[in-house]
């Protein structure tokens, strides 16, 4: 899966499920400030895109508390969604 359909699910997430307006997520937009998400939203956040990993895909959920921004989900994404 690419950056771009990365990007493409990660933003129909965040307007389904977290009722954020699609005008406001961009990649330089930051999880927390700009979308207002916490903590408990990231993990749920994640859990979701893991419906869109290879069956079986193992990763580590500590690489996403570096993560500040959209584009930091979809670089860290990247890897798992091959």
């Amino acid at each position: 899966m690419s950056k771009d359909e990365i990007f493409t699910k990660l933003k129909d997430i965040l307007v389904s499920e977290f009722e954020i307006e699609e005008d406001s997520i961009t990649p330089d937009a930051t999880l927390f400030d700009d979308l207002d998400l916490d903590s408990i939203d990231s993990i749920d956040l994640i859990q979701k895109m893991k419906e869109f990993m290879p069956a079986g895909t193992k990763f580590d959920p500590a690489i996403f508390k570096t993560v500040k921004t959209v584009q930091d989900v979809v670089d860290a994404l990247v890897p798992y969604m091959s």
